[in-house]
């Protein structure tokens, strides 16, 4: 199971995604993630401080946009898992991969779960994918 699609030559691709792609990132939900995990790219996060982790049952992949600091930002849940840290807090946790193939790890609470016909998602989709390919 990798997180990063393959492409013909069997090479990881750079990851990214569009707004009609997004469905061949591979989610991670066969159990909580491992360090090995993250270093094979199968996952996107494993969290070594907590305790009582198990795997979050949520739909995957799920397009979701990351309300963040520097605002809204579309993403792809590949990874859900809960954990439980050392003040007895309970963290529900994704793993993300962003249109230009970046990871990134967020609360599920920092999220809105959307359709991939949600107007704003695909919006920040195009906007992302437009930005990574002026900067090329």
């Amino acid at each position: 199971m990798t997180i990063l699609p393959d492409d013909d030559q069997g090479e990881p691709e750079g990851g990214g995604y569009d707004a009609e792609d997004w469905r061949r990132l591979t989610p991670f939900t066969a159990a909580v993630a491992t360090l090995d995990d993250v270093q094979a790219r199968r996952a996107v996060f494993a969290l070594g401080d907590t305790t009582d982790a198990r795997v979050l049952e949520m739909e995957l992949p799920q397009p979701v946009i990351w309300w963040e600091e520097d605002g809204e930002q579309a993403a792809v849940a590949v990874q859900a898992e809960v954990h439980t840290n050392s003040e007895g807090e309970i963290m529900e946790v994704v793993g993300l991969i962003l249109p230009d193939g970046d990871a990134a790890v967020a609360l599920l609470e920092d999220v809105d779960l959307v359709d991939d016909t949600d107007p704003t998602w695909r919006d920040l989709v195009d906007r992302a994918v437009d930005g990574a390919e002026a900067e090329d």
